[in-house]
């Protein structure tokens, strides 16, 4: 099972980090972002499926791809950020991991801006 590996790899990890954070902190910073990439390097086979069954869903309801395109970057800017702001919290800067959500809630909203006036056009259409 792949949960297992998974949660083995990470457990791993988080030993490996522990044992070497007292002697070498920049040496355990470096094992987080590699467990990091090599955990979400196992999942992505996973992911693009689901976005092809997500997509496949969206021509069906006639959605159109420039909108599950925009919800797409908006998932994918919401991982990043919070892996990037996790690795910043392990090396001890909480306020760069900080930085990292606030500019990723930004880019978030202004990607979102689109979405948003089709979705009040449309309310606007159903009400006379």
């Amino acid at each position: 099972m792949e949960v297992l590996q998974i949660v083995a790899i990470g457990l791993i990890a988080a030993v490996l980090i522990a044992v070497v954070k007292s002697q070498r902190p920049e040496l355990a910073v470096l094992l987080s972002l590699a467990a990091g990439v090599t955990l979400f390097l196992l999942v992505l086979g996973k992911i693009g499926t689901v976005i092809d069954v997500i997509r496949e869903l969206a021509l069906r309801a006639g959605i159109s791809m420039v909108y599950l395109g925009t919800i797409l970057k908006i998932v994918g800017i919401a991982y990043i950020a919070e892996f990037g702001a996790q690795i910043c919290r392990d090396a001890g800067e909480g306020a760069v991991a900080a930085k990292i959500e606030f500019a990723a809630k930004i880019l978030i909203m202004v990607l979102a801006v689109p979405i948003i006036v089709a979705v009040l056009s449309a309310l606007l259409k159903l009400v006379p």
